[in-house]
């Protein structure tokens, strides 16, 4: 299987991976502040999800 490889995207498809690359860590950020004042099942699910992402891209692997 072939490494994936982001440049072989459409530009289109290319510049919303940027887009959400870049607000992932405001998001997070925010999100974990909102968790350490109201801690609810959801919020802590939410911000798990968002760490693993934002793990993703700093590691490329997306």
């Amino acid at each position: 299987m072939a490494r994936y490889y982001r440049y072989q995207l459409p530009p289109w498809a290319r510049n919303c991976i940027i887009v959400i690359e870049r607000c992932t860590l405001p998001v997070l950020i925010f999100q974990l502040i909102r968790t350490l004042f109201f801690p609810t099942t959801f919020d802590v699910f939410l911000l798990g999800i968002l760490v693993g992402v934002f793990i993703a891209f700093y590691l490329e692997w997306i």
